[in-house]
């Protein structure tokens, strides 16, 4: 598609959501497409090694709403499970790390659950972060953050919407690779990395699906707003 019709459907889910974070285009690529990498300095490495220009990848959506950047592995390489979730290492190459040990100890995560995280299958050179109605290609995933109200139109729209926990991240990798409409209740890691609001969720969506969830949200807003008004009005014998 252009970039009319990407900045029409991210109209459109601004429109019948009634968004306060605009959606977040995410592309996977091996080719450089003439986009600015994200600026910032390396944080001091940890004994392991690790290091990056953010707390996670998921800051990365943070940083994404007013502004277009590419990123590399070096980038998101402080923490080890978006590094896992994103197809930048293996588990092989992130099970020594003081954060994995740090997650495993405190019983937030344990070994049996890992081979359960998807994982995007290629390691890409290039993840590029954006608002959607900005993207200058067309991206892999759409990134939303909700809150209940929103998330609540979107689930009538999209019977069987899969919902997710802990690693929030791997629901970039649901919506890439299984090509399936994921939402994510958070994590507590990626809450206070990111500081997203207690209030909202995640949803990632496939970009091949997302003209057929913007024609659902036609159907259940429009009942919404009915039920709504409804509801307003039948509450006035009770003031």
């Amino acid at each position: 598609m252009n970039r009319d019709n990407w900045r029409d459907l991210a109209s459109a889910l601004n429109s019948k959501l009634k968004l306060q974070v605009t959606p977040i285009a995410i592309t996977f690529s091996d080719e450089s497409q003439e986009v600015p990498q994200l600026e910032g300095p390396m944080a001091d490495p940890m004994p392991d090694g690790r290091t990056g220009k953010v707390p996670a990848g998921c800051v990365f959506w943070m940083k994404a709403t007013d502004r277009t950047f590419s990123t590399v592995a070096e980038d998101h390489g402080n923490c080890s499970v978006g590094s896992l979730t994103h197809g930048l290492k293996t588990m092989d190459e992130v099970s020594g790390n003081s954060d994995v040990a740090a997650l495993l100890d405190s019983g937030w995560v344990s070994m049996e659950v890992v081979p359960q995280i998807a994982v995007v299958k290629t390691r890409h050179r290039y993840i590029t972060y954006g608002p959607l109605e900005a993207t200058p290609f067309d991206p892999d995933v759409i990134l939303l953050r909700l809150n209940a109200v929103q998330l609540m139109i979107l689930h009538d729209a999209i019977p069987g919407l899969r919902f997710e926990g802990k690693p929030q991240c791997h629901i970039i990798a649901i919506a890439k690779e299984q090509r399936e409409i994921a939402a994510s209740v958070g994590c507590m890691l990626s809450r206070v990395r990111t500081g997203i609001s207690p209030s909202e969720v995640t949803c990632a969506i496939p970009a091949s699906k997302l003209v057929d969830v913007v024609e659902a949200l036609d159907i259940t807003s429009a009942a919404d707003s009915k039920v709504a008004k409804y509801a307003a009005e039948d509450s006035k014998r009770f003031a």
